[in-house]
């Protein structure tokens, strides 16, 4: 395997205590650990996989890192979508290389990062924000991962309409998204599928009627729990916290002529 080059962004994993700290390799730099410090001009010599002492004798394993481990890790100012429902999204949402998908909410870009990485460098992601500071922090999170040549940023409100038609997959996380359906519509090609994220029941009860009265049926509402396990075979057992709440998702298929065909409610 190829030895790491300054840029690189690697996992530097402790099997003492299973921290982890994820690390861009710069010239000159120092990586503090609680077990110690490691100087980045030692890891460039190494690969992925290799093993690497700390200033006090420390072990730690150079780890290639997953974008659910940047995802986690991403520098933010805002509530992110976390990997175990981002996960879900994809797939629902039916995200494939060569897509485009519109999302407004881009946050800190945690979403962004992942669907850029999805949709690869013939797809297209068009993220919408109306404040600024997110915009850029969002841009900056993809430029880190290097998907930023994937993902176009505009900065404005979207109650007068997105530019997009024909998108292959829509996904709002605003306070009010019902306020926003009609705009979809005329965005996300027919037979598709949106995708929502959203806090609260209260916001839900009216999201359900509005997503109806705009040609949306399939409506799907659900919570994602992820419970871990201490991986240690003589104790095995559930760890201590679990991630609970963090998001009702809502999903929904764009149709034609709702109105002309009766459904049971």
């Amino acid at each position: 395997m190829a030895a790491l080059e300054y840029g690189d962004l690697v996992l530097l994993w402790s099997p003492k205590k299973g921290d982890s700290y994820l690390v861009r390799l710069t010239e000159g730099a120092n990586q503090s650990t609680h077990l110690g410090h490691m100087k980045h001009d030692d890891l460039v010599s190494l690969s992925y996989g290799d093993p690497v002492s700390t200033s006090t004798g420390q072990g730690f394993f150079i780890l290639k890192p997953s974008i659910g481990d940047y995802m986690r890790r991403i520098r933010r100012q805002t509530q992110i979508v976390f990997p175990k429902e981002a996960g879900y999204i994809l797939l629902h949402l039916s995200i494939f290389p060569g897509a485009t998908v519109v999302e407004c909410g881009s946050g800190s870009g945690s979403l962004t990062v992942l669907l850029a990485n999805m949709v690869g460098t013939g797809g297209r992601v068009v993220s919408y924000d109306r404040r600024p500071d997110f915009s850029a922090l969002a841009k900056a999170n993809c430029e880190r991962w290097g998907v930023e040549d994937r993902v176009e940023f505009k900065v404005r409100d979207i109650e007068d309409g997105f530019d997009e038609t024909g998108a292959d997959a829509v996904f709002l996380d605003v306070q009010a998204p019902e306020e926003y359906l009609s705009q979809v519509r005329r965005t996300l090609a027919p037979g598709r599928q949106l995708g929502l994220i959203v806090p609260t029941t209260n916001q839900l009860v009216k999201l359900i009627p509005a997503l109806e009265a705009e040609s949306f049926v399939n409506i799907e509402i659900l919570e994602i729990f992820m419970r871990r396990y201490k991986a240690t075979a003589a104790r095995l057992r559930p760890e201590d916290v679990m991630v609970g709440h963090t998001g009702f998702l809502a999903f929904a298929t764009l149709v034609r002529g709702r109105g002309t065909i009766e459904t049971d409610g």
